[in-house]
């Protein structure tokens, strides 16, 4: 099974990961954010993204402040820069958007191991099932993807799922 908490396995993949791997590397995001254990989630690792899908880096922090000034530091000057701090799933949470090149990117960060974050857990229960289901469910899921159904929901609908986030979760 692809090892997700390295970005390596970009490198050979699809034609978009192999370009999120490099802007990625030229803007050097995972080196500026080391201190925080970034990882890529979302749709892109797992190969069901959409024109309009973005870059999901997660990471973790132990003081929010730090965190903030880090990507304040870095990434401020990029286009569409935004930061705030919001609580989810009553944690609070560090939030940053901005643009690299052609890629939307999202920097989300708790005080937590990425791997043990939502977006990570959710990622790797779809992976599974995307393992488990192959192609044609795949394709499914990217038409409903391409519709404007959120990725959670369009697996939800797949698979019957009342509560896709929370169901999600179990797998």
């Amino acid at each position: 099974m692809t090892d997700f908490t390295t970005f390596d396995y970009l490198k050979t993949g699809n034609p978009k990961q192999k370009r999120a791997y490099d802007v990625l590397m030229k803007h050097q995001v995972f080196e500026k954010l080391k201190n925080y254990s970034p990882v890529l989630a979302g749709t892109v690792p797992i190969g069901i993204d959409t024109e309009k899908s973005d870059l999901d880096v997660i990471c973790q922090f132990k003081n929010e402040d730090d965190f903030a000034e880090c990507l304040r530091q870095y990434f401020q000057g990029c286009n569409g820069f935004s930061l705030k701090t919001i609580a989810v799933s009553g944690e609070k949470s560090v939030v940053s958007n901005f643009i690299l090149e052609e890629f939307p990117i999202e920097i989300f960060a708790q005080n937590k191991l990425p791997t043990k974050q939502n977006a990570y857990r959710h990622m790797m229960a779809e992976h599974r099932i995307l393992q488990e289901k192959g192609e044609e469910f795949k394709q499914k899921i990217i038409e409903l993807k391409e519709k404007g159904i959120k990725t959670e929901p369009a697996f939800g609908m797949m698979l019957g799922l009342e509560n896709p986030y929370e169901d999600l979760l179990k797998f």
